[in-house]
């Protein structure tokens, strides 16, 4: 009984969570039947902030979490019209438990080695093993930590324990792993480029070379039962081939890899 009675208070918390935050960004536009509700992935704030004020299908309020918080949240009963993440599993698998539509890939992006703007402490990825270096990465659960992992592990067991072993920081989303660098509280950490590029110069990116670069696949999807399903419709047509497309690419996103789903 107090487990169900915890989990109800969760999913409650979630909702007033996630109300609260497209609050704070304000609705768009006027829609006499409610707004539509979009929860993404973080590393898509900037550029489905820019979607949402020229949306023309009604108003919209954005959460903006960790793909892997805002599944659970769903799970929990959240619903949310639609959930885009930055991996295709956490949609693909809430698909395969009747939670959402059939999830389509609408996006790619491409993990770097973020420093420090005019830090020379580290280079390349040679260098996260060093002593004395301190890095933040993504937490196993989140895309951004399962792709650090896919990294790591191509790097070979030695190496990659040697950088874990300088790891001071697993973030629950892309955001924790900026913020940590913008600080100057760690010296590297693995994120998406878009990020690097949504600093203003305050983080310098280091590209991965191209045999330790996993594929970043953005998969959305329209939740079951979902309160706004023309909007929700119209704002997945904007990402696939329309505004949401441009806004994208403008904010450096990549089209979806070759063969993702």
């Amino acid at each position: 009984m107090r487990r169900r009675l915890a989990a109800g208070l969760a999913a409650v918390a979630a909702a007033a969570a996630m109300t609260a935050c497209g609050s704070s960004g304000g609705a768009t536009s006027t829609s006499g039947g409610g707004d539509l509700v979009v929860s993404a992935a973080s590393s898509l704030t900037g550029a489905f902030t820019q979607l949402g004020r020229s949306f023309d299908g009604g108003a919209v309020r954005f959460s903006f979490a960790g793909s892997d918080q805002l599944a659970a949240q769903i799970r929990q009963g959240v619903k949310p019209d639609v959930f885009a993440a930055a991996n295709t599993r956490l949609p693909q698998a809430l698909h395969s438990a009747g939670l959402l539509g059939r999830p389509v890939v609408f996006a790619g992006n491409r993990l770097v080695l973020a420093v420090p703007a005019g830090s020379t402490k580290v280079r390349g990825v040679a260098d996260l093993a060093k002593p004395g270096v301190t890095i933040a990465i993504g937490s196993a659960s989140v895309p951004i930590g399962a792709y650090t992992r896919t990294v790591l592990a191509r790097l070979g067991a030695a190496r990659a324990r040697a950088v874990l072993a300088n790891v001071r920081s697993e973030e629950p989303d892309v955001k924790g792993i900026v913020g940590k660098l913008a600080e100057g509280a760690v010296d590297a950490g693995f994120v998406y480029v878009t990020d690097v590029d949504a600093t203003n110069g305050k983080l310098r990116a280091i590209e991965l070379p191209v045999a330790l670069q996993p594929s970043v696949a953005y998969g959305v999807a329209i939740v079951t039962g979902a309160p706004h399903p023309r909007a929700a419709r119209r704002f997945v047509a904007a990402l696939l081939h329309g505004a949401g497309a441009a806004q994208l690419r403008a904010a450096g996103f990549e089209p979806p890899p070759a063969g993702a789903r």
